[in-house]
């Protein structure tokens, strides 16, 4: 088992990785190096949403991908909420490098999908079954038809986070690779 690295470079996505700096619900550094990495069984999944997201006019916008352990740590300690962080006791989807939280950004105007609430904003609005605008509705299940169109699982409370099917039958890594 190992994980791919995806860079700006290696594949056409944009990086917007927010754990590696202060702007996310923390208000803390988690990472100190932006690195990101999928598991390798993911990245058949990546490539295919990248591609039928392109093909909609969009780029994907990545918010993080795999979490090393330290680092699922320091969100739990931070918040201790099961339903939008995952006890490190038993472990993070993303700590297993088969998660990504992402949105979509128009090719055309280079802007993010507005999708109701910010990345970890963890009230009921950020959940696929929240009551929203229309518009907002509609950007969410342009994501969410791309995503599982590549064969990507879904986690209700949080419309950025998508899985592998599965994902407790990978293990846990114990490596930072470097993002530490």
């Amino acid at each position: 088992m190992s994980l791919i690295q995806i860079t700006g470079q290696s594949h056409p996505v944009i990086l917007d990785l927010l754990y590696a700096t202060d702007k996310n619900f923390t208000g803390n550094v988690i990472y100190k190096n932006p690195l990101c990495f999928l598991h390798e069984k993911a990245m058949p999944l990546f490539e295919k949403a990248i591609l039928l997201a392109e093909k909609q006019g969009f780029t994907l916008k990545i918010f993080d991908t795999f979490r090393p352990k330290q680092a699922a740590q320091a969100l739990w300690d931070f918040c201790p909420n099961p339903i939008y962080v995952a006890d490190p006791q038993k472990g993070s989807n993303h700590t297993r490098g088969v998660a990504i939280d992402l949105n979509l950004v128009d090719k055309a105007t280079d802007l993010e999908l507005d999708m109701g609430t910010p990345f970890d904003d963890f009230t009921e609005n950020s959940h696929h079954s929240a009551v929203l605008a229309p518009e907002i509705a509609k950007n969410r299940y342009l994501l969410l038809g791309i995503m599982m169109s590549a064969g990507w699982d879904f986690y209700n409370n949080e419309w950025w986070h998508y899985q592998l099917f599965s994902p407790r039958d990978y293990p846990l890594i114990e490596t930072d690779y470097g993002m530490m």
